[in-house]
Formats: structure tokens, C-alpha cells, sequence
């Protein structure tokens, strides 16, 4: 066993990449993201440099350049086999070469390898891609540029060449020896009105009066201990919009590149008269990641938060909770009605539940679920919680996806270094919403959120329909919609194709079927190209396209066609867009003089979060002093640095430089601690499946209060759990109107029941509740 603080360079021989500079201009809601990292090799051997690291799960990386010296390198996209010869062939030749690839197993990790670096040379290279920003609940936009790359649990005979562990070189964040700077601007039609992150940020800078642009910085000094996350707010957000953007002048028209490209996005507003129900059906699965990563802090907000969750599932509806790790549990071998002898159950087992499951094998899980019948007119929701360190992360959203005419999913990555791919992969396909919950920010409200999306009724019969001009066509690039959403965005790209002379006005019409009520809503839109766009919105519909074709082509695994694959390559070439199939290479055909010696493999390590320090099972070894012949079998990715499929005689091991892998029952959580439950949740355990709640000491605790306190002010005419459930309602808007979208909808259960009681003498309950707990809520405001 190897402790992973001490993954260090015995020999002190300094890791190639000395600073990162990260530049985010961000329009309105997608991003372009440019990085420039700077390597030198301070050896006295030529070196390859291999660095592994984390991108947006949705991001397509479209440039990829070097400079060494005064030679400035653009790389091509090829497919992946042809670049990674043509990069071994170059390194055989002496020639210097650069490979950036993704992945095999999960889009949001790529491998860039700097190859054949002289002593004494330096290279930068500069990586740019693009990105859509997720709407959180807040109505915040969420960027992350992922810092962390956690170790990734690939689970054993999952397929692939690798098998076993993902290996992934990382060190805490103090011992990382490359420093990062990071600035970003802000520009939208709508104004700025705030930007916020997890890390210290400079004070905002406003570019004009209108605050329409901004710019900010990280404050100086930032640490590689988590995922830099800017959350930005525009005021009037939910504004639907659409940008339309020139085609490449150097395409030919006909051709994605060639033709305008439209970005939609909507924001449906459903009838009030329809909002204002809560669904009283559907069946709710809650599956819980229990491997070791999950440990500390991280499992006791996720149990918190199953405790508000099955609080405030209405009556009528069924319900199971399952865990997984390296295996799988149940509550109940199927779902059940929920009640109050299936609640109480429920809460103690989730009482008792531990990480202590060890790897995170969730394909298992999903597809025992997937496997149960469902109930008829109970609407399957499923809501996944992970830390999403998981190696098959295209593997398990394939499922999702063919599964997704039965459910809808939910999903919430927990901690830094969460896989943005698997979270949003799970919901987006799923047909639901995705949340994070990073650094200090609390679980509860986000996932009742999700509940009252998961409450909503279905929408059905989406359909999109557009109205142009003559002699405009229009390809949709977008998958149809799925799922629609009160106040969330759905953006869709497509491709225009021809010419009108009339004036130029589009309109598309989302129309959709809402518990039976047929509701549409509309946009308008300028034919005319946005100014000054780039070609920000081709690539991301390029993004979407690929994307499309990538999972169809997995669904034909084992089929011999491979026409699919061919479109995808074709696209990835044509836009300059990265994808499964290809690769991003750069050969620097100047510098064709042998190089002296053997080449030394350096693995650039990643930082990893901040309290990560037990022990960790040792991986394969970095391997060093490797002698490049023409022609050998390359290393194939695992998620993190390239373990050799085979290796060439006379390979000799750094022994000081070892990859780790997860051993995750040892995994501890890097979350801050959080105190002992508190009393909203004291108050919330104590309340009844039906909604009311007991006149008990229990109670009279979480009040603050005697028994004899709280039971001699109750009006006589009034029955005990009247009394106690118009108390704790009282206590909820007086002291808890902070954490109301934590405990609302167990709240509005508690009204329903007090209404169907037809309790008399409510507004005295009201008057002496407040004189007792020291408030002053009115009647209204209880809802009763």
C-alpha cells in the first residue's frame, strides 16, 4: 500500500508543466474557454510529457495549437487510430509532436501528451472550447472548469481493454507544483447583476453603464483544492432567445460549417391554473451512491436529505430507496405504497447507512431497477446521488437512455471533482434535472427543487414547430425535446439552408400537452447573423450532433456497420470538433534531427481535493525511460495517464513516481464537517406520513419547549394533533423562512391534512401558537 501524499518524484526531477492560464468569455448563456499551458523540461533527457485532466462533459474542444520557440503548430482533427500512428511516427523520427484525445470511457477526461520536449526547451500549448452554461436552481448560470480529477472506479470485467481501475496520477493540492490564473468576461442583452464562486474572487468590474459586460478575476493566491465554479446572474433571465450566426466563409454552403446556424432557447411558462396541482402519483426511486468517496460529511447531508424526501412525498404515491457501492441494496425488494409503516421503516434504515459499500458499480443498480415492472399510472422518477467517480460513464447513460420512455431521472453530483459528463449525461437523457452541490453549499434545497420539477405533470406531445420565410429550410440538429420543465431552458440548434428577400423574421412554436391542457408558447426571432459570435454557436450544434451519433453508434455495438461512425469523423473534421472517434494531433515537421538518448515519460499529476490522504491501492507504475520504436502499440487511455498495453523490452520503472487507483472504501470526504442535525430537521423527523405531527415531548423539544408548555396553552375544543401540527407550521414560517424550499412541500402535506380535518377554533390555535413560540404568523400565510 502507498500513501497518495507521498505521490512524489523521489528523484525531485521537476514536472514538466510549469503555469496554466485560463481565459472564460462568457455570452449570455455559452461559453468559450481558452487554456494555455506552459511546459519546459529542466532535464537533461528528452521527455514525453503526458497530462491528464478534466473538461465540461459538454464542452467541444475545437482548437488545439503550440508554440515552441518561434514556431507556432495548429493541430488537425483526425480520426483517433491515424493520429496516434502519426504521433508515434513522428516521435520515432525525432520529430516533436502533440496529441490531445478523449477518453474512451468517459467524454469529460482528455489526455494531452507533449512529446519529444528537447532538454532545456520549452512549448505552450493552447487549448480552446466551448461550452453551454447550466441553469441551477437558483436561475443562476453554472460554469466549472473542472481543477479535480478524482480517481475514477472502473468496474471490473466492464469491457474495454483496461479492465480494473481507472488509474489516475494525483497529488493534494499543496504539492502541485503549476500554478493557475484564471480571468473571465461577462456580456449579455440582459445586465449583469452579479457573479459568484466557491473561490475567492476579485470585486467585479463593470465594462459599461448599462452593466451589460463585466469582467472578474480569481483572487490571487488560488489553490488547486477544488473546481473553480463561477455561478453568474443576469437580471430578467428567463427571457427566451435566439441567436443566428454566419456560416464559415471558407465552407462550402450546403454543409454545417457552411450554412447560418440557429441557437434557440426557451423557457416554456405553464398555465397558472395547471402549476398550481400537485401531482398526488408517481412511483419515487432514490438511489444512493454508498462507496467509500462518499464517506464523512457527504452521507450524512445525502441521509438528511432522504429524510426531507420521503417527509414530503405525498400520500398515494410508492417509493424505494437503494444504495450501491461495489454491490447493490434495497429497502424493499420492489417499491411500495407509501404510508406511515413503510416511512417508518424506510427512515431507519436510512438512519443506519454508512459508505461503507466500497466501489461504485451503479450500472448494477440502474439496471435492477430498470428491470422492475412499472406500476400503472404511478409515473416512475428516479433520483441519483453521486459523486460521479465512475470510469464507464458513457456505459451507464446509454442505459439511461434506453430506459428513458419509463422514467425520468434526477440527478445530483456531490463534492469537487463530480463528473459534469455523468450528471448532466443522466438527467439530460433521463428526460430531468441536474444539480451540484460543491464546497459548502447545502443539499436540501436543490434537491427539493428537483421534487417539485419531479411533481410536475408530465409534459407530452412535444413537438417544435417553425414558421420562415420562402426559400428558407431549416435541419434541426437537436434531439426532440423530452422533457419540459416550469422555468427551466431548453435550447435547440439547427441548420438554415437558402435565401429570402423578404423581410427576415423566423418564429418557432413549442407545443405540448400539460395534464390534458394543450398549451404552446412562441418566439420570434431576427433572420438576421448576430455580430461578433465566431463560430460559438456552429460548434456547439456541431457538439450536439456528434454527440447524437456517438451514443447511436454504441447502441449498434457488435453491428458491422460503420456508417455512423464515418458521419461522425466526417463532422468532427469538418467543424473542428473533438469526438470519441478523433483526435486533435500537431507535428512540428521543422525540428527532424534525431534526439540523443532515450525519451523519459513524465505524467503531469493532477491535483486531487484537499483531505484525500488515506491510504490507496497502488495502480500500474509510470513508466519511465521508455524507448519509442516505429510502429509499437500505444497506451491506451483509462481516464487518466495511458497504461501500456505492452511494453517494450528493457522498460525501466520510476519507482518514485506511482500512479494510484481508488480503493474506495478507503476514500475519505473532503466536504467541510457539518454539526449535528439540526432543528429544522429535528422538527421535520418528527413529523407523520399523513402530514400532521404528534403532541409529545418530542415535539415540545424541537419547539424549545416543556411538555407542560406546549400542552397547557391548547384550546380545549381542540384535538392534540390539530394543536401540534398548527405549532410546528408556526415555528417553520417564524424561525425557518431561510430554508422555506427545504420544507415547503412537507408543509403544504401538513395543511392538506389540517384541512380535511375541518378543525374548528383554527384562528385561535394561531393566535396562542404565536403568544407560545414568540411569533407573529398569520393565518394566511399558514395557507389554512
Amino acid at each position: 500500500m502507498v500513501n497518495c501524499c507521498g505521490l512524489l518524484n523521489t528523484n525531485k526531477e521537476p514536472v514538466p508543466l510549469q503555469s496554466v492560464e485560463v481565459e472564460l468569455e462568457v455570452r449570455d448563456h455559452v461559453a468559450t474557454v481558452v487554456s494555455t499551458l506552459n511546459y519546459e523540461n529542466k532535464e537533461d533527457k528528452p521527455l514525453e510529457a503526458v497530462f491528464v485532466f478534466p473538461l465540461p462533459g459538454d464542452a467541444a474542444v475545437c482548437h488545439f495549437s503550440a508554440k515552441i520557440g518561434q514556431t507556432h503548430i495548429v493541430a488537425e482533427v483526425k480520426e483517433k487510430q491515424e493520429a496516434r500512428e502519426e504521433y508515434d511516427d513522428a516521435l520515432s523520427s525525432g520529430q516533436q509532436a502533440f496529441l490531445l484525445e478523449e477518453s474512451d470511457q468517459s467524454p469529460d477526461i482528455f489526455s494531452l501528451s507533449v512529446g519529444s520536449l528537447p532538454p532545456g526547451e520549452s512549448a505552450s500549448i493552447r487549448l480552446e472550447y466551448v461550452t453551454e452554461l447550466a441553469v441551477q436552481a437558483d436561475d443562476g448560470l453554472r460554469f466549472c472548469l473542472p481543477a479535480v480529477l478524482n480517481p475514477r472506479y472502473q468496474p471490473q470485467g466492464s469491457g474495454g481493454s483496461e479492465g480494473g481501475n481507472v488509474q489516475v496520477t494525483s497529488v493534494p493540492a499543496s504539492l502541485v507544483p503549476y500554478g493557475l490564473s484564471f480571468s473571465a468576461r461577462v456580456s449579455s442583452p440582459r445586465p449583469v447583476s452579479k457573479v459568484e464562486s466557491s473561490c475567492p474572487l476579485d470585486p467585479l468590474q463593470y465594462l459599461n453603464t448599462e452593466q451589460t459586460q463585466a469582467t472578474v478575476k480569481l483572487a490571487a493566491g488560488h489553490k488547486f483544492d477544488r473546481d473553480v465554479e463561477l455561478l453568474i446572474y443576469y437580471k430578467d433571465a428567463h427571457q427566451p432567445t435566439a441567436v443566428v450566426e454566419a456560416g464559415q466563409a471558407s465552407s462550402q454552403p450546403g454543409t454545417l460549417m457552411g450554412d447560418p446556424a440557429v441557437m434557440l432557447s426557451l423557457y416554456p411558462e405553464f398555465p397558472p391554473v395547471v402549476m398550481s396541482s400537485i401531482a398526488s402519483c408517481g412511483e419515487f426511486v432514490f438511489l444512493l451512491d454508498r462507496s467509500g468517496s462518499m464517506s464523512g460529511a457527504r452521507i450524512k447531508s445525502a441521509t438528511d436529505t432522504l429524510l426531507l424526501l420521503l417527509k414530503s412525498v405525498p400520500l398515494g404515491c410508492y417509493f424505494n430507496i437503494c444504495s450501491f457501492g461495489s454491490s447493490y441494496e434495497h429497502i424493499f425488494p420492489k417499491s411500495v405504497e407509501y404510508n406511515q409503516k413503510t416511512m417508518d421503516e424506510a427512515l431507519k434504515n436510512v438512519e443506519e447507512m454508512k459508505a461503507n459499500l466500497g466501489g461504485t458499480e451503479i450500472l448494477k443498480p440502474l439496471k435492477h431497477i430498470y428491470s422492475q415492472p412499472c406500476i400503472p399510472n404511478q409515473p416512475r422518477q428516479l433520483f441519483v446521488f453521486t459523486d460521479g467517480a465512475v470510469g464507464n460513464t458513457k456505459d451507464v447513460i446509454n442505459l439511461v437512455k434506453h430506459n428513458s420512455g419509463s422514467h425520468r431521472c434526477f440527478s445530483f453530483g456531490i463534492g469537487e471533482g463530480a463528473s459534469c459528463a455523468l450528471i448532466n449525461g443522466l438527467a439530460k437523457e433521463g428526460g430531468g434535472h441536474a444539480q451540484f452541490i460543491t464546497g459548502t453549499d447545502r443539499m436540501q434545497p436543490k434537491v427539493m427543487q428537483s421534487l417539485r420539477f419531479a411533481l410536475q405533470p408530465a409534459v407530452m406531445d412535444i413537438s417544435v414547430m417553425w414558421d420562415l420565410p420562402k426559400g428558407v429550410s431549416v435541419t434541426v440538429l437537436s434531439p426532440p425535446i423530452t422533457a419540459l420543465f416550469q422555468g427551466q431552458r431548453s435550447l435547440v440548434y439547427a441548420q438554415l439552408t437558402g435565401q429570402s428577400s423578404e423581410a427576415s423574421e423566423g418564429c418557432v412554436t413549442v407545443k405540448y400537452s400539460l395534464a390534458g391542457h394543450p398549451s404552446q408558447n412562441q418566439l420570434h426571432f431576427s433572420l438576421k447573423p448576430a455580430e461578433d459570435t465566431g463560430l460559438t454557436v456552429h460548434r456547439l450544434a456541431a457538439r450536439t450532433l456528434i454527440r447524437s451519433l456517438e451514443m447511436e453508434e454504441r447502441e449498434r455495438k457488435g453491428e458491422e456497420d460503420g456508417g455512423v461512425k464515418k458521419k461522425v469523423v466526417e463532422l468532427s473534421v469538418q467543424s473542428g470538433v473533438s469526438s470519441a472517434f478523433t483526435a486533435f494531433i500537431a507535428v512540428n515537421k521543422d525540428n527532424s534531427k534525431a534526439i540523443q538518448g532515450p525519451l523519459v515519460r513524465r505524467n503531469v499529476p493532477t491535483p486531487r481535493m484537499k483531505g484525500c490522504s488515506k491510504p490507496m491501492s497502488c495502480g500500474v507504475p509510470v513508466m519511465a525511460g521508455m524507448k519509442r520504436c516505429k510502429g509499437r502499440q500505444r497506451g491506451r487511455m483509462t481516464g487518466a495517464a495511458p497504461v501500456m498495453d505492452t511494453m517494450d523490452k528493457g522498460t525501466t520503472f520510476d519507482a518514485g513516481v506511482v500512479a494510484c487507483s481508488l480503493n474506495a472504501s478507503s476514500s475519505e470526504s473532503c466536504l467541510p464537517k457539518q454539526p449535528p442535525r439540526d432543528p429544522l430537521l429535528q422538527l421535520v423527523s418528527l413529523q407523520k406520513a399523513a402530514g400532521c405531527w404528534l403532541l409529545d415531548p418530542a415535539l415540545a423539544a424541537a419547539l424549545g419547549k416543556t411538555s407542560e408548555g406546549v400542552e397547557k396553552p391548547k384550546p380545549a375544543s381542540v384535538n392534540q394533533e390539530v394543536w401540534a401540527t398548527i405549532l410546528a407550521l408556526i415555528w417553520l414560517h417564524g424561525f425557518k423562512m431561510d430554508a422555506q424550499e427545504e420544507w415547503e412541500l412537507l408543509a403544504m402535506k401538513a395543511v392538506s391534512w389540517l384541512r380535511a380535518q375541518k378543525a374548528s377554533c383554527v384562528t385561535e390555535c394561531v393566535e396562542v401558537g404565536n403568544a407560545l413560540l414568540g411569533c407573529n404568523v398569520q393565518k394566511d400565510a399558514l395557507g389554512i
